[in-house]
């Protein structure tokens, strides 16, 4: 296997994991996104979104904050500083892998 694709196996599988990816994605876009925002956004079920959520905050990611507007419970939920430069170092690093494999070139 070529040294791109022995790089690619080898990325934080925390953050490559497509849903999660998609959500750190969406989240680095914004101060901080509501919980069925998220849902929405990345058409995960409300037990799996939550489920790649706790992952991610275990792994000091994001933050989940639960609060009520009104008399409503409301989910919001943010990147910390290192959840910030992990996914913008992944997309780095894969946009580097896509060079160096040559996908893109005519």
């Amino acid at each position: 296997m070529s040294e791109p694709f022995k790089q690619i196996a080898e990325l934080d599988r925390l953050v490559h994991d497509s849903s999660r990816l998609a959500i750190l994605t969406a989240l680095a876009s914004c101060a901080s996104a509501d919980f069925l925002y998220l849902a929405r956004l990345t058409g995960l079920s409300k037990g799996n979104l939550s489920s790649h959520l706790s992952k991610l905050e275990a792994g000091g990611l994001l933050v989940i904050t639960k609060q009520f507007i009104g008399k409503k419970p409301n989910t919001l939920v943010s990147l910390t500083s290192e959840g910030r430069k992990a996914v913008e170092k992944h997309w780095g690093e894969l946009e580097r892998l896509r060079r160096e494999a040559g996908v893109g070139k005519v």
